[in-house]
Formats: C-alpha cells, sequence, structure tokens
C-alpha cells in the first residue's frame, strides 16, 4: 500500500535512527544511535541533563551530529525552537560543522526542500532554527538562547572561563539539555570537568549521562577504521600521547616530566658509542647552537629555558628497517656526540666542517635561530642542499616535542650504551606543558635556572634539543644508496577535525 506524505512524516519521526535511515540513507552505527536516542529523548521530555559524549578521531561524531540536528528541526518545525552549537574556532570548526549540516539536511527527504540559512551561520526548518557560533575567546556571544539543545564541540579546546560566562547562560532559562562532544585531551580541560561531574550525576540517579568510545569500539563496526589506527599505532607508539588522547580517549597530565622513565628506557639501545665512521653507512648531524636569543622569531616568553651555554653534535647512523613494522621510517642510532662550551664559533664551525669529511653525513639539522643563523649560513655555503636550517619559536618547538615524543614511543630513536650522563640529567628534569586551546601547544624543556639536587650545578637542555632535531628528517626526502625514500608529515593527522 503506498503511503502518504503525512504518513511518511510520521514514519520518519517514530525515532531519530529511523529518520537517519529512511530520510537520508544514512544508517547509524550502534555506538551512535545510544548516544542519539538520550539526547533525543532528554530534549522531547524536557528533562535537561547534560551529556558527554567522547569519541576518538574520524569515527562519526560530526555526522551524527548533523543526524540529531536535522531530526530536531524537522520535529519542531512547526514550534518557534531555537538550538545553539558551539565550536571552538569560526573557520574551519564552525564552517565544518555547517557544512556537514548543510549536505545532511539537503540530502534528507522531508528537508530538502523545506531549509533556508540566514546570516550567515543560522540554519532554519520551518519555525526551528539552529545557531552556529565560535567559542574562540574574543569573540561576544552573549545574547543568543538554546531553547531546545546547547552542543560545545570539541569541548576539550573552549576554555572552562568562555563557557561559564558567555556560553552556558543561553541554556539558562529553559534548562535546555546540553551536549559537550570532544575527544580526551588534559585532565583540565572543559571536557574533563563536565565528565567528572556527569559521572557524579549518574551514580546518583542511575541516569547515563557519559559515553566513552574509544577506537576499539569503532574497529570493532569499521574495519577500515581498525587498520588505519593499527598502523598509526604502529608508526608512532602505542604510548604516544597523540595515540592515547586521539584513538583510545585517555586523559594525560597537562604538564610534568617529559621523559618518565619508561620512556627513557625505550630510546637506550644496544650499540655502543662509534668514534669512526664504518663504510658503507649513512649518518646525519643535528646541531643545536649555543645562544641567548633562541626565540628570535616569536614571543620568547613563551619558550622554557631559551638560554644554551654550549653547542651540541649529535652524529646519527641512519638504519632502515628490514620489515614493514615501522611503516618503512628509518630507526635512528646515535653513534657519536660532541659539545662545546663557551667556543667561537669561527672554531666551532672548522670542526663540523671537519667532521663532515669524515663522516660524510646525508643531512646537517641545525638550529638556525639567532646567533645560530650566522653558523648556519656558513654551512649551507661550505656543505649546500643537505644542511637543513631549524628556527625554534613556540609553534615550532611544540611540533618538534610531538615529533620528537612520536620517534621515541615508535621504538626509532636509539642511544648508545651507556647512557651519556649529560643527556640523562637533562632528560630527568625535563618538562613540559600543554596549553589551552585548539593548537595543542606544548612548552617544553628544561626550566631556566633549575639545578642539579645532587651537584647544585645548572642544568641545561642543550643536549635534548640537539637530539630532538633528529625528527625533523621525517619530513625530508633523501637517499640512501641509488633509491630515495620519501617521509611524508603525520605526527598530528591524528588532529585534524572529523
Amino acid at each position: 500500500m503506498k503511503l502518504s506524505l503525512n504518513q511518511v512524516y510520521k514514519e520518519l519521526l517514530r525515532d531519530v535512527t529511523r529518520f537517519s535511515a529512511l530520510g537520508s540513507g544514512i544508517r547509524l552505527r550502534s555506538y551512535q544511535v545510544q548516544v542519539a536516542q538520550a539526547i533525543v529523548n532528554s530534549v522531547i521530555y524536557g528533562k535537561g541533563l547534560s551529556f558527554v559524549i567522547v569519541f576518538p578521531r574520524q569515527s562519526g561524531k560530526n555526522e551524527l551530529q548533523a543526524q540529531i540536528e536535522t531530526y530536531l528541526l524537522t520535529l519542531y518545525s512547526l514550534t518557534q525552537s531555537e538550538m545553539v552549537k558551539v565550536s571552538p574556532t569560526w573557520k574551519p570548526q564552525s564552517l565544518n560543522a555547517m557544512r556537514r549540516l548543510e549536505r545532511i539536511i539537503s540530502r534528507n527527504l522531508i528537508t530538502r526542500d523545506r531549509w533556508t540559512k540566514r546570516s550567515g551561520y543560522i540554519y532554519q526548518v520551518g519555525s526551528a532554527m539552529i545557531h552556529f557560533l565560535s567559542g574562540e575567546p574574543t569573540t561576544s556571544i552573549v545574547g543568543t538562547t538554546a531553547s531546545l539543545l546547547l552542543e560545545c564541540d570539541e569541548a576539550q579546546d573552549v576554555t572552562i572561563a568562555k563557557w561559564d560566562k558567555e556560553i552556558a547562560p543561553m541554556a539558562a532559562s529553559t534548562n535546555a539539555t546540553r551536549v559537550f562532544w570532544g575527544t580526551a585531551w588534559t585532565s583540565r580541560t572543559l571536557l574533563a570537568r563536565e565528565l567528572r561531574a556527569a559521572r557524579l550525576a549518574q551514580e546518583a540517579d542511575g541516569i547515563q549521562r557519559t559515553w566513552l568510545f574509544t577506537a576499539d569500539h569503532v574497529g570493532a563496526e569499521v574495519p577500515a577504521y581498525k587498520e588505519f589506527v593499527n598502523e598509526q599505532v604502529t608508526k608512532l607508539g602505542r604510548n604516544n600521547p597523540l595515540i592515547r588522547t586521539q584513538y583510545f580517549c585517555e586523559e594525560i597530565d597537562a604538564d610534568g616530566g617529559m621523559f618518565p622513565l619508561a620512556r627513557r628506557v625505550l630510546m637506550l639501545g644496544s650499540h655502543e658509542r662509534s668514534e669512526y665512521p664504518t663504510a658503507g653507512n649513512a649518518y646525519v648531524f643535528t646541531i643545536d647552537v649555543a645562544g641567548e636569543d633562541e626565540g628570535a622569531t616569536d614571543d620568547v616568553t613563551q619558550l622554557v629555558n631559551p638560554r644554551r651555554d654550549s653547542t651540541v653534535v649529535t652524529v646519527f647512523e641512519i638504519q632502515m628497517p628490514k620489515h614493514d613494522d615501522l611503516q618503512h621510517k628509518p630507526i635512528y642510532k646515535v653513534v657519536s656526540r660532541l659539545s662545546w662550551i663557551g667556543v667561537k664559533h669561527s672554531k666551532i664551525y672548522s670542526s663540523i666542517v671537519a667532521m663532515a669529511a669524515a663522516w660524510e653525513p646525508v643531512k646537517v639539522i641545525i638550529d638556525a635561530t639567532g646567533v645560530g643563523a650566522g653558523l648556519a649560513s656558513f654551512l649551507v655555503d661550505k656543505l649546500g642542499s643537505k644542511v637543513i636550517p631549524f628556527e625554534f619559536s613556540s609553534v615550532s618547538k611544540s611540533g618538534l616535542g610531538w615529533s620528537f615524543i612520536s620517534t621515541i614511543e615508535s621504538g626509532r630513536y636509539k642511544e648508545y650504551r651507556p647512557f651519556d650522563m649529560q643527556l640523562s640529567l637533562q632528560l630527568e628534569y625535563c618538562q613540559y606543558q600543554i596549553l589551552d586551546g585548539p593548537g595543542k601547544l606544548m612548552r617544553w624543556g628544561v626550566p631556566d635556572g633549575t639545578r642539579d639536587v645532587a651537584t647544585g650545578d645548572l642544568v641545561h637542555d642543550d643536549f635534548i634539543l640537539s637530539a630532538a632535531l633528529i625528527s625533523l628528517l621525517d619530513d625530508e626526502i633523501w637517499g640512501t644508496g641509488e633509491s630515495q625514500v620519501v617521509y611524508q608529515k603525520d605526527i598530528l593527522e591524528g588532529l585534524t577535525f572529523d
């Protein structure tokens, strides 16, 4: 029997999962269904619950949001109802969220000819509408009301102050349902705070308010996702902070020691130090240059311990893996290390050129910030394109830190035995601090003025910085023998937005 349009309409609105499957041809996954039903139930019955939904990256979080939003716009199209969705940034996050909704709402059988867009950020079906707003600290978004639903997407990147002062009051007059969507990050984020509060509430009354899914949940339904995550784990290491948070939804500390014992043990290889190169092997130099203005290209107050008291050259032997477990990326073995304290750069330059003649490095990566620029320039003139200058800033140093951790955690960084005493000391005192916001910026280094508790001597981090520069090699194209290997930057690809 042929159904009338009104009958089809009623069938589609029976529940959000049926609406999704029949209206737009998209069938929600099982882990999405339970979330959708709980949110819609709270909205329809005016429960005013606060939900926290933690999804791993690229697992369908934003698709689910758009389906719920389209459903509620349709369900309440005959009422003057409003929803608000806040993202950490306008570009790209709010724009991406609007594009996702527009794709769903344009494909749905009921809404595709009924929706309109106003003022560039308001979508409307009948009398119901949803506002898309930016939660950036500098935006002014007060005055909007969320009578049905207030959503905070990527809540780990919206500041607590912004939420409490400007966003939370939007739901006050109607006690609208609130949903915090996101991916795990540090224990100090808005998402983490709301997760703790929601867990306490559900323990008190038994109503489920939190869902935390991991790559294992998604992989059980999507084999391709499981394969992708397994590749990322192989490349970056299961204990890499980015793998832990972005795919397995495990919170990490916002600050602490950057090189705990387990990570230091992972760094230690089985080889001994070499004073001379071995014929047929490929080598790379990494150089941290002594100086007081390492942050000259950026706000120096954003850098930890920018003052260096020695120039350090670390010599790496490059080995390609004999199997596919490391995704064809090289293993970096420290085979030698030299440092100079209080020596003029002209003399250091001569020493490095002599070393290069002996070791014949395929690449020389050098700190070219501040006073390092001169030494880097001279080496470029002498050694040519094999020299890779690197300038430190708060952003570039953060990226270097994340890359270095990934290199270590994937088992591709190995120190000679026994551990260099100076490096070991610096690793013990090196600290990190993850800043608030979507940039995932990390300050790291040995804090300025740190002294060894045993000797009272100042502790620097020039040995660490020289070592960390090797992780930049993954971004380079370079040859060994007759073949060339291309290494593409992938350290932060897990942080792209759904």
